[in-house]
């Protein structure tokens, strides 16, 4: 997508990046540490490399991974990842308006390199979709020059991560470092009540399912919080719902 040259030659492309250089070292410490998952979590190094190349999500590889290692059925791994990404449909349903005088290849590029972090510098520096043909393009190649640098990042450190994780004896126990890196992610982000509510009854559910096959406590546990939150919202006063988020 960034390779167009109406795209990475337009100054917005090159603002982009810069909007996007302050979250890049953090994406690239995420994507090291899933690099050193992936191969010390059983993984063959042909099969972390296609996974960091062609998947690109952190989260739901980190769900997938002891999955695929397990030889569960390919539903399972599937219906894993989907619950886990589940917030990209509402990317994708917010950037509609943005992407849609595009062609549909450039639409599904577009979706597919954009991530959270991406995503959320768009919409804050856009937050409203341009009309007119110009503001598009600069709006698009902002786009692309935030998911190229956070691209970037991702793919090289987790390239890097691979390759360290291939280098160091098992014994140093670097399989547990994409476990770590989600923790601590799950803490900056647990910042209002309703999140914080929505991961204790997460891992609960996940503790109290711990029993199922094929890991799908970790399904079980995204329907729970999900659905016990819906619910909560709905009973909330409008008022108490604003004091919550």
């Amino acid at each position: 997508m960034f390779f167009l040259p109406a795209i990475h030659r337009h100054p917005q492309f090159r603002e982009g990046i810069r909007s996007s250089s302050g979250v890049a070292p953090g994406i690239a410490a995420w994507g090291l540490m899933t690099g050193v998952a992936m191969i010390k979590s059983g993984m063959s190094l042909p099969e972390s490399v296609a996974m960091t190349l062609w998947v690109y999500a952190g989260s739901s590889q980190l769900a997938a991974i002891p999955l695929i290692v397990a030889g569960a059925p390919a539903w399972v791994i599937w219906a894993t990842a989907l619950c886990v990404n589940l917030r990209f449909v509402v990317f994708s349903l917010h950037l509609r308006d943005y992407l849609m005088h595009l062609p549909r290849w450039r639409r599904l590029a577009n979706g597919f390199l954009t991530a959270d972090m991406s995503y959320a510098l768009f919409t804050q520096r856009h937050p409203e979709p341009a009309t007119e043909p110009a503001g598009q393009l600069a709006q698009e190649a902002f786009l692309a020059g935030n998911y190229f640098l956070t691209w970037c990042s991702w793919c090289a450190a987790s390239l890097v991560g691979i390759a360290v994780g291939n280098l160091v004896p098992g014994h140093w126990g670097l399989g547990f470092a994409g476990v770590l890196c989600l923790v601590g992610i799950v803490c900056s982000l647990a910042n209002t009540r309703m999140r914080l509510l929505a991961a204790l009854i997460a891992g609960a559910a996940a503790v109290a399912s711990y029993a199922l096959p094929l890991k799908l406590n970790v399904v079980v546990a995204i329907a729970v919080a999900v659905l016990a939150c819906l619910w909560l919202e709905g009973c909330l006063p409008a008022a108490a719902r604003e004091r919550t988020a």
